[in-house]
């Protein structure tokens, strides 16, 4: 990390600086070897090509620019800078987080939500092929773009759909936490899952009430209102749940609970707990076993609580691997889940094609497979399109795998490095990014005890009742 826009352009003269600046997602200089938007295989990265038509600025200006903000930099008052820094905590996920300006963190927000969605709709209609009937239909490449599935194009499955419930679950575990005193995150999130499993047309056989009168906002989205091939152990689970917050009575370490538990590592930053990221860890695991209860099944959403934790504050991936595999060591029943994301390592360095690295760890329906392909394919991916892609195109569970690489790489790079067209035609772009809005903004509402704007507390608690 370099302390000024002056020392990055110091450092690009060594090379290092295009490294620093995006990774933060800011500006930096780029070589095209082929012109201005065109990769090494031919194709065109439309976000680049329209700038080939910007007037380029004079040399003179920029380096005047460059000199003035040194100046300034040494010059600013103590005051200026608190208000420049923004948000800057320091965790213990790897190793010290950057600084982060605001956008740039919201920005990894609805990366991580929104990538998870894109990389579920484009695995959603392979999901259930194999890799040779995937190059088939859609050629040597596989699949790069929405394919129909679902009664349209970009349209998303349950695992976008629990991820969903999951954020408002933990959104108004909190709230209730301010505006009754008492919450258990666990426990209202589980809620949200039986409100999902209405939406699929079934209900839970406890005695529980739903809030007809609060019924929240989420629920009131008629979009969510459709099967997309649910998983049968988490429908399974949650229909013999018999109290809120109770881990499932099953042996099952099907992906169906890491899939949707993003969330909780984007919750755990905003909670600040970058210093203490073993209670991302367990949150993760407390709400992957809701529905799954082999440890394996469980411990994988731990695992990825705490790599979206430590990547949403600037943490690279390999430090955030390192972070959740020390912790992930003292748990019992961790030994699946240590050796899966550890050959995924292994591989990642080992120069083997990605069709047969990806083969090595599995289909990905199993908990460990899942998480360990997705590690994979983000410590290869070149960009968000380049590892999501192949993340979909394999024997197994495309959509579960995609989802998650696509949280993983929405979180490290940010919103902007989705491709706009798989933004502009995904199902439910608004609520996600609504969702992914409140779970950055939540943390600032104003509604604990001491507050007495009895507006705001109405208005969240109609949003997101405590309940």
């Amino acid at each position: 990390m370099r302390e000024s826009n002056w020392q990055y352009a110091l450092d690009s003269s060594a090379g290092f600086g295009n490294f620093y600046a995006a990774d933060r997602g800011e500006a930096y200089l780029s070589y095209w070897e082929k012109g201005l938007g065109i990769s090494s295989d031919g194709s065109e990265v439309a976000a680049w090509r329209a700038q080939a038509n910007l007037n380029s600025r004079p040399a003179s200006c920029v380096v005047a620019e460059l000199t003035t903000w040194a100046l300034l930099t040494h010059a600013q008052s103590e005051a200026v800078q608190q208000s420049a820094k923004a948000e800057e905590p320091s965790p213990k996920t790897g190793r010290r987080g950057k600084r982060q300006q605001r956008g740039t963190v919201r920005g990894r927000f609805l990366g991580c939500l929104l990538g998870g969605a894109v990389g579920d709709a484009l695995g959603a209609p392979v999901e259930f092929m194999k890799r040779t009937e995937i190059l088939q239909r859609f050629g040597p490449d596989g699949i790069t773009q929405y394919a129909p599935a679902y009664g349209g194009l970009g349209k998303i499955t349950d695992d976008t759909q629990m991820t969903l419930f999951t954020a408002e679950g933990l959104i108004r575990g909190w709230v209730r936490g301010c505006l009754k005193g008492t919450t258990t995150y666990a426990g209202v999130t589980a809620h949200a899952y039986l409100r999902w499993l209405l939406t699929q047309g079934e209900r839970p056989a406890c005695d529980i009430s739903f809030g007809v009168d609060e019924p929240g906002w989420l629920i009131q989205q008629r979009e969510l209102y459709s099967r997309r091939a649910p998983g049968n152990t988490c429908l399974s689970a949650l229909r013999s749940m018999q109290r809120l917050g109770d881990a499932a009575h099953n042996n099952s370490k099907g992906c169906g609970g890491v899939m949707r538990v993003a969330p909780a590592g984007l919750f755990a930053w905003r909670l600040g707990q970058q210093e203490t990221p073993e209670e991302a860890f367990n949150l993760g695991t407390e709400l992957a076993a809701l529905t799954h209860g082999h440890p394996t099944g469980a411990l994988t959403g731990g695992v990825l609580a705490v790599l979206i934790l430590a990547l949403t504050d600037g943490v690279s991936l390999p430090e955030a691997i390192d972070a959740s595999k020390a912790i992930l060591r003292q748990k019992s029943g961790h030994e699946e889940t240590l050796w899966c994301i550890e050959l995924a390592e292994r591989l990642a360095v080992s120069g083997e094609r990605h069709e047969a690295a990806i083969a090595q760890i599995g289909q990905g329906w199993i908990a460990e497979e899942a998480l360990g392909i997705s590690i994979y394919c983000a410590l290869v991916a070149r960009n968000f399109r380049h590892g999501v892609v192949l993340a979909v195109n394999h024997d197994g569970d495309s959509d579960s795998t995609g989802a998650i690489v696509g949280n993983l790489l929405g979180t490290m790079h940010g919103l902007k490095a989705i491709p706009s067209e798989w933004l502009e035609s995904l199902e439910l772009r608004d609520v996600i990014t609504a969702l992914a809005e409140d779970l950055y903004a939540f943390k600032d509402w104003k509604i604990d005890k001491y507050s007495e704007n009895l507006e705001l507390k109405q208005k969240i608690w109609k949003k997101y009742p405590g309940c």
